[in-house]
């Protein structure tokens, strides 16, 4: 199904989409982001529900089984945890934890589906469910090691920068250790935010939508964003800001009632059954809006760069049929 333009939308600002075809500022790209969502929901919501819901059923699911095998009240007044108590609490809360991370690999995918469905969208086109996940087809494994290769990255600086601490910790005097973190804690902050945007922030999109390897994903993020740091830099941020006040606000209701419940009802065997059902109910609408939006944004700030460095608008535009003048 097309995207229905609206009256005059072909006009001078060549909009067949969900974007005007030039060079976009900070409300284009957020109109953008917003319109993406809204004509394509089951490709963008849908998509991050489905992994999350997905995800999030696992922790239900075992600890629903293991509420009906042992007690897991949190009420123990006697004091005597028996091992199979011990061990429904650490699968309770293991697999809360597993979900997790298996929440965060299919959001991998749901930001790779993003990323067509907003290149399509910026031609006037409208990918469903099945249209994006079978335009992943042939990237999903590089998608998966781009991603892991960029968290060895940052965590293989992390821990560097904790090894040296522990040298610094155990050879110097407390003057110098506290000289050290005074000029070596906004220094590496400094460097991981720079990393962030020349390394780690605009090679998924390149992957995805100009199906490249790894190595040249990460050359096309570092290329489109060269003498567009602070730009890029300052829309990430924003964009990081909102949806974390966003997500936080939409999961304060299961948030509030997974802390009183427990509090409430401690001698319930159901109270750490309904702790993570609402923490998973919590992740899941949470995810519904952070996982699209930030994947939109994203997509659209490389869609921008390359409109700004490659005249990449005018592909765009013959791409909808328009015609340049």
């Amino acid at each position: 199904m097309g995207w229905t333009p609206q009256p005059g939308m072909l006009g001078a600002a060549h909009k067949p989409g969900a974007m005007p075809l030039r060079p976009l500022g900070l409300g284009d790209i957020y109109d953008a982001a917003f319109r993406i969502i809204r004509f394509n929901p089951r490709a963008t919501v849908g998509s991050a529900v489905l992994v999350t819901g997905a995800a999030m059923a696992i922790p239900i699911v075992v600890t629903a089984i293991l509420t009906g095998l042992v007690d897991l009240s949190l009420d123990q007044s006697d004091g005597n945890v028996s091992t199979a108590e011990t061990i429904g609490y650490i699968g309770a809360f293991g697999s809360l934890g597993l979900g997790t991370v298996l929440q965060s690999i299919g959001l991998l995918f749901v930001t790779g589906m993003v990323a067509h469905v907003t290149a399509a969208a910026a031609i006037g086109r409208r990918l469903s469910l099945g249209e994006a996940w079978a335009a992943t087809r042939g990237s999903r494994w590089r998608l998966v090691g781009l991603s892991l290769l960029l968290a060895l990255i940052g965590l293989g600086i992390v821990l560097l920068y904790a090894a040296a601490w522990v040298v610094v910790v155990l050879a110097l005097p407390l003057v110098a250790i506290v000289l050290f973190g005074v000029v070596t804690v906004p220094a590496v902050l400094a460097l991981l935010s720079w990393l962030w945007i020349r390394v780690f922030y605009l090679p998924v999109p390149a992957l995805m939508v100009e199906r490249t390897r790894v190595p040249g994903a990460i050359g096309r993020g570092w290329a489109l964003t060269r003498r567009q740091f602070w730009r890029t830099f300052g829309i990430a941020l924003l964009t990081a800001l909102i949806t974390q006040i966003a997500a936080s606000l939409l999961a304060v209701p299961f948030s509030i009632g997974a802390q009183v419940i427990p509090l409430a009802f401690p001698d319930s065997r159901f109270t750490v059954l309904v702790f993570v059902v609402l923490q998973s109910l919590g992740t899941v609408v949470s995810s519904a809006f952070v996982a699209p939006f930030t994947a939109a944004v994203t997509s659209l700030q490389y869609l921008d760069q390359r409109m700004r460095k490659e005249a990449y608008d005018v592909e765009l535009m013959a791409q909808a049929g328009i015609t340049a003048r």
